[in-house]
């Protein structure tokens, strides 16, 4: 038997307005794109795009979509991707981006990609906090997504104390 291989493309959607996020849905993304390769790549791409592609994933807080496509053709879908410059849903059109941050061969080498991303931007943002409250938010926020807990920890005293 022959396993039938795909890859998965990690995207952000960057838009100017985070609230205009909470409108997207797979099917208008799933359009959007297909509308690209096929405007990019003509008929042939259209034919790939009705395919085995489709929306794994769609997260409309931090904007992160996975798409999953053939593993022969992933290049295809990844050339049209800057091609997308708004979505429409729901009758209104939403200017945006795409930008891909990772292609994977799984969902979770993907799942593992995010963890690690995410956990850079928040440290990223610890040297910036005003306050105190601020970097303990942020630090717990970092212990929350991160595989390696306690990276972080002020007292690592009391954790001993609490085991």
């Amino acid at each position: 038997m022959v396993r039938v291989k795909s890859r998965y493309l990690l995207c952000e959607i960057n838009v100017s307005e985070r609230n205009r996020l909470l409108l997207l849905d797979d099917r208008a993304i799933t359009s959007a794109v297909k509308e690209a390769v096929a405007r990019i790549h003509g008929d042939y791409g259209a034919a790939l795009c009705s395919i085995r592609f489709s929306v794994k994933y769609l997260n409309t807080h931090t904007g992160m979509v996975f798409l999953r496509f053939p593993k022969r053709f992933y290049r295809l879908l990844w050339s049209a991707l800057p091609f997308i410059t708004s979505i429409e849903t729901r009758g209104q059109k939403i200017p945006c981006f795409l930008n891909c941050l990772h292609i994977g061969g799984t969902i979770r080498t993907c799942q593992k990609f995010l963890v690690r991303y995410n956990t850079r931007q928040l440290q990223r943002m610890l040297p910036n906090c005003d306050n105190e409250g601020e970097r303990k938010q942020i630090r717990k926020a970092i212990l929350s997504c991160s595989l390696i807990q306690g990276a972080f920890e002020e007292n690592p005293e009391s954790e001993d104390d609490e085991q």
